[in-house]
């Protein structure tokens, strides 16, 4: 007997896949996942106060009035299968014990670089690179800031050479887009050089 219950079609979810914008303190990491986000992206920020003061170091952004507590989220839809999740870390110190929750199941990382303060994305590219978590480096050109070769700041940083690095305006959603891009196809490189020597 029908009681008017007909069997609903299969509904095929997307795949899922998560990328982290990292980086030190003020280098643009809310300001990236918000310049992509289709939705309007979570943010955890609050306004410095006197308390960090000593801590928090402001040299190169004295203009930055607030910092990420936990995370910043957005999404990105790039097919009916497949949506990016991206999740902007905090840049201190004091908030790392944060970043290997959000690093789970991450398949890349962005590292977003600021040429006038290069040594904060130090940590994050240490982190990645003991994860075994693929990243490439973004350099965020700020107004005024002095430029340098990709090949420059590559030396500097002692990168691997397969480990991208390009230019990009973290405000600018074309911009951030090619990040992504970049990325997702440097780990998918990475993810088939591994399953071959496998």
């Amino acid at each position: 007997m029908d009681y008017g219950h007909s069997e609903r079609p299969a509904v095929a979810l997307p795949t899922a896949i998560k990328i982290l914008v990292a980086g030190g303190f003020g280098v643009g990491k809310t300001t990236m996942v918000g310049a992509v986000s289709e939705t309007r992206p979570l943010r955890t920020e609050e306004v410095l106060t006197e308390s960090g003061v000593g801590i928090d170091d402001l040299s190169g952004v004295e203009a930055k009035q607030t910092t990420t507590v936990a995370m910043d989220f957005g999404r990105i839809t790039i097919s009916d299968d497949l949506v990016l999740y991206l999740f902007g870390t905090p840049g201190q110190d004091r908030f790392w014990f944060v970043w290997d929750e959000l690093a789970l199941g991450a398949i890349g990382a962005v590292v977003l670089a600021d040429t006038r303060r290069l040594a904060d994305c130090f940590p994050s590219i240490d982190y990645f690179e003991g994860r075994g978590t693929p990243f490439l480096v973004a350099v965020n050109c700020f107004e005024g800031a002095r430029t340098y070769r990709l090949d420059e700041v590559q030396a500097a940083l002692n990168l691997d050479p397969e480990v991208p690095v390009l230019l990009c305006d973290a405000r600018n959603r074309e911009s951030a887009k090619e990040v992504l891009i970049t990325l997702v196809e440097h780990a998918m490189k990475i993810r088939d050089a591994r399953r071959r020597a496998d």
